[in-house]
């Protein structure tokens, strides 16, 4: 597979939450704002390629016995340091996203491709891979949480986009919005991928 597909597969073709419904839990929890999905996505994002890359290089020297506790280390390293960098910079958006930053540890997205790919191949393309899957994740956030703010709020950023007259649908903010907003989307993306192969 080329340099190219490794990096785009992440963003359409194998998207971590469209896709591979992975990651759902913080997907559901802080998709209720464009700024939390964007936070959320780039924090996932530095712990995917960082990981991926340590996990690549150290591979060949880690007893397969133990090789799950070590990539949780690693992993763990990386989320401690995005969670106190997030902390000291972005107080506001660090409050918002709550627990979900150091649960980024146990995100089977992270886990999954340190296990079925930066353990299996070289660093370059185990960089390219944690790059395409975190802005695939980030990308869906971001929509998940235009849909759900636009709606619930009739915001994106914060800023009013829909007029004083808007009403706003506030259920698309809580909880139960989450879960119809992914259903819809889901099924959106399997339409799509049933008339691809119907063609």
């Amino acid at each position: 597979m080329s340099a190219f597909k490794e990096f785009s597969k992440g963003i359409y073709a194998e998207n971590p939450v469209f896709k591979q419904a992975l990651g759902l839990c913080p997907t559901l929890a802080v998709s209720n704002s464009v700024e939390n999905g964007l936070g959320m996505g780039l924090a996932a994002t530095f712990v995917l390629v960082c990981s991926n890359v340590i996990i690549s290089l150290i591979r060949k020297s880690v007893p397969p016995k133990i090789r799950i506790p070590i990539y949780i280390v690693v992993i763990a390293t990386f989320v401690t340091m995005i969670d106190l960098s997030m902390a000291g910079f972005f107080p506001a958006l660090h409050k918002s996203l709550g627990i979900f930053v150091p649960l980024i540890v146990v995100n089977c997205i992270i886990l999954g491709r340190a296990e079925a790919y930066a353990g299996k191949n070289n660093a370059g393309l185990s960089f390219l891979d944690g790059l395409g899957m975190g802005i695939g994740f980030t990308l869906a956030l971001m929509l998940l949480g235009v849909i759900r703010e636009l709606l619930g709020n009739g915001s994106l950023f914060g800023l009013p986009m829909l007029g004083a007259h808007f009403e706003p649908v506030l259920i698309m903010i809580l909880p139960p919005g989450a879960f119809l907003t992914i259903g819809f989307v889901l099924g959106f993306f399997n339409w799509l991928e049933n008339r691809r192969q119907n063609n």
